[in-house]
């Protein structure tokens, strides 16, 4: 089944991980953030807010599979649908980050198929 890809999904994304990368430097709005004495402006790292987004969707995924099992072992704390919840959310996550990766890989190659 072939799945056509969503650009405005893969927007939403990268803005999540802007939006996590001035989380993660303390920044409500990462462009208004310019230090008063040298007047530049600070630029989120898109290192870090991938790293960010990449641990967000690894802690879901385990998040899932602790649900899973202590349903599995009798927890009556946990229901089947937070089971099951947590593992769509997982997955939704896994699958919007092969998407991104997927862009990210098509735009590198683009970028080595210009001539200079």
């Amino acid at each position: 089944m072939a799945m056509a890809i969503d650009t405005s999904r893969i927007e939403a994304m990268v803005a999540q991980l802007k939006g996590a990368a001035s989380r993660a430097q303390g920044v409500a709005n990462p462009l208004a953030a310019a230090p008063a004495a040298t007047g530049a402006v600070a630029k989120p790292d898109f290192a870090e807010a991938l790293k960010a987004q990449l641990d967000q969707v690894s802690g879901a995924q385990n998040r899932a599979e602790q649900l899973g099992q202590r349903f599995t072992m009798g927890d009556d704390s946990v229901n089947l649908s937070d089971v099951m919840i947590a593992s769509q959310k997982a997955n939704i996550g896994f699958q919007a980050t092969i998407q991104v990766r997927n862009k990210l890989v098509s735009a590198y190659h683009d970028i080595m198929a210009m001539q200079v």
